[in-house]
């Protein structure tokens, strides 16, 4: 049984160790004689950096470090998601906080041989170009444009700890949070911290955290239950899985907290299969806790019994939808319930029940150690603390952004994203996955929380955050999304069934030119009748990246419809390839590489050429793009 001071012990004896993660290179050098350690070797294992190849840099670091007789004086540490998933694999060599991306095994001899060796250099051309000074120093990773407008709390251990380490957890404040609640607060005063820091939960619907935990604390029943929602099914959406894969710990601890709040003794943890990394390190962490005496029975010799398993889910979006997920994990196909009765009435196996998502839960034991004043003081009135967002689409800078409730997206694009690439032109965001709605580039300086979002036809969702660029069709990104909800819909109620698939068969008619006037009438009308009449919250929110591209880019679906074109170039029934004659030199490349015999050639020969220029056949032509992919002179363009 792990005792408080058993706890504090294991803390005090890591904390200069993680502490060096965390500083400037002059305070880390200072902690790094503390260590037993001369340098530490930070090396992202989550997902992202996992798939650009992180595991063979870390497996080559291993080597390196043995050969060069290093492996006893320089730590190897394996932590989750940095946040710049773009710049992976990711190394950080601290004291002095050398950011290396993109590296290869290849370049870790490098760094190896010049670096970590007794006296040597940093490898200034390996670094990440924004971290260097011109003079050669480094500027530290938080100083970055990416991360100076952040603030991590959620966060907060990701590309920090060791998340297979119970140790380094616990030696940043991990369960303190637990212990100070099992000693010191009753369960209505965790639930009046929680109410008071006004955390609301970051899974979509921005309920409040304290006021659904009062309900299942105040609903009889002598069985209770905590759920934790780690299905995150919306499509570019990561951020859970991140949590989950670098801070593991710090959701067994909220929902322990969470279990002493309502009067619970058993937690589930419903997370999809697809995520092998975070389903590994959740087990690990499991059976360390276990061992600790951190779950289970009588914890910290409290009388307070806790435990949590592990369900696997199979990738169904609608079981992101907290009945649905229930229904799963008592075995029964994943369809929603009409509510009420709610869940903090009649949940999980028909007992009360809570259920937060991973981003929720990893903000509780921060509020409970710091006081919910001081996450109140984060955000705006209404929407407090920070949010998680998965940045991706068309930006430079992909990855994981946590930022202060309120942050306009024009920050997040221009300034922590680094902007659209390419020198094209932003034109619309999406928030909140299949559920969220298109904000246009007139809207760029809204504010990034749950009222303004709302406002303008779109919400926070779970926080995948899209970036859309001029090359985009936001006729063809509506059908994207609605396509997905009708792959996804569980089929059991008629408005989400029958309804979703109506609506993109109308989206289909008008990408393929044969779309009327009358057809965004029918979808307006269509989207309002699901809205007001499917079953669930996923249901009701299908039609919303219809109906906000309607709203803002009207015009787009004119064009498709009355001009039969596609502005962007991306709807293929509606492309003409055209060759310039004035460009083109009579290469014949590209007739020599199309599959249709399209393209003949003319006898127009443009000044200054030897050949004649070439023609596409439109009604020959299958568009499928070789010709332009094989014209080297700029001469072909689609239309």
């Amino acid at each position: 049984m792990m005792t408080i001071e058993e706890l504090n012990k294991i803390r005090a004896a890591g904390q200069d160790l993680v502490a060096v993660r965390n500083a400037v290179a002059e305070q880390g050098a200072k902690l790094e004689q503390k260590t037993a350690y001369r340098k530490q070797v930070l090396v992202c294992g989550g997902t992202g950096c996992t798939s650009s190849g992180s595991q063979k840099v870390i497996a080559a670091l291993e080597k390196s470090l043995k050969e060069a007789k290093l492996d006893k004086e320089i730590l190897l540490v394996k932590t989750g998601c940095f946040g710049l998933c773009s710049l992976g694999p990711i190394m950080i060599v601290y004291p002095e906080g050398a950011f290396y991306s993109q590296v290869t095994p290849e370049g870790v001899e490098r760094i190896v041989k010049e670096h970590l060796i007794p006296g040597g250099n940093v490898v200034t051309d390996l670094l990440y170009e924004e971290t260097v000074h011109p003079d050669g120093s480094i500027i530290s990773l938080k100083e970055t444009q990416f991360y100076k407008k952040q603030m991590r709390v959620a966060l907060r251990n990701c590309g920090v700890i060791a998340p297979e380490k119970i140790e380094e957890y616990i030696a940043v404040d991990g369960y303190q949070a637990l212990a100070k609640v099992l000693t010191t607060m009753t369960p209505d005063q965790v639930i009046d911290v929680l109410n008071a820091s006004g955390l609301r939960g970051r899974g979509g619907a921005g309920f409040p955290t304290g006021r659904k935990w009062s309900f299942a604390k105040a609903s009889p029943g002598e069985i209770k239950y905590v759920c934790c929602n780690a299905d995150e099914g919306d499509p570019g959406a990561f951020m859970d899985r991140s949590i989950l894969e670098g801070d593991p710990h710090v959701v067994l601890e909220a929902m322990a907290i969470a279990g002493y709040a309502i009067g619970a003794n058993q937690g589930y943890i419903y997370v999809r299969a697809e995520y092998p990394i975070a389903v590994q390190r959740l087990k690990i962490a499991l059976d360390q806790a276990h061992e600790y005496g951190l779950l289970g029975k009588n914890i910290m010799d409290t009388g307070f019994d806790f435990d949590i398993d592990i369900r696997l889910g199979a990738g169904a979006f609608v079981c992101g939808e907290e009945t649905a997920l229930m229904t799963s994990i008592e075995g029964n196909r994943g369809e929603p319930r009409p509510r009420p009765p709610f869940p903090a009435e009649k949940g999980l196996f028909q007992s009360p029940s809570i259920l937060n998502n991973v981003e929720t839960w990893a903000n509780i034991p921060q509020i409970i150690i710091n006081g919910p004043e001081w996450f109140a003081a984060m955000g705006t009135e209404k929407s407090k603390g920070t949010k998680v967002f998965a940045l991706g689409g068309k930006i430079k800078h992909t990855g994981l952004v946590e930022i202060p409730m309120g942050t306009t997206l024009r920050t997040v694009i221009e300034e922590v994203g680094g902007g659209i690439p390419n020198g094209k032109k932003f034109k619309a965001a999406q928030t909140g996955g299949p559920s969220g709605g298109c904000i246009p580039a007139s809207h760029i300086d809204v504010q990034m929380d749950y009222e303004h979002l709302a406002e303008i036809g779109s919400i926070m969702g779970s926080g995948g955050l899209i970036v859309m660029d001029e090359d985009n069709c936001m006729v063809d990104i509506a059908k994207f999304f609605l396509k997905f909800t009708v792959d996804e819909s569980c089929g059991k109620c008629t408005p989400c069934r029958i309804g979703t698939r109506r609506m993109l068969e109308i989206l289909d008619r008008i990408t393929e030119g044969k779309g009327t006037l009358e057809d965004i009438d029918k979808l307006e009308e269509l989207a309002y009748y699901i809205k007001e009449n499917a079953l669930c919250g996923l249901g009701q929110t299908a039609p919303n990246p219809v109906l906000s591209t309607i709203r803002f880019f009207r015009d787009e679906y004119i064009a498709h419809i009355q001009d039969k074109k596609c502005p962007a170039g991306v709807c293929t029934a509606l492309l003409s390839y055209v060759i310039d004659k004035e460009k083109c030199i009579g290469c014949t490349m590209c007739q020599r590489n199309c599959p249709a015999d399209a393209i003949s050639v003319t006898d127009y020969t443009a000044e200054g050429h030897k050949r004649p220029s070439l023609t596409i056949d439109t009604e020959k032509c299958i568009k499928c793009g070789a010709c332009m992919s094989n014209c080297k002179f700029g001469a072909i363009s689609k239309q």
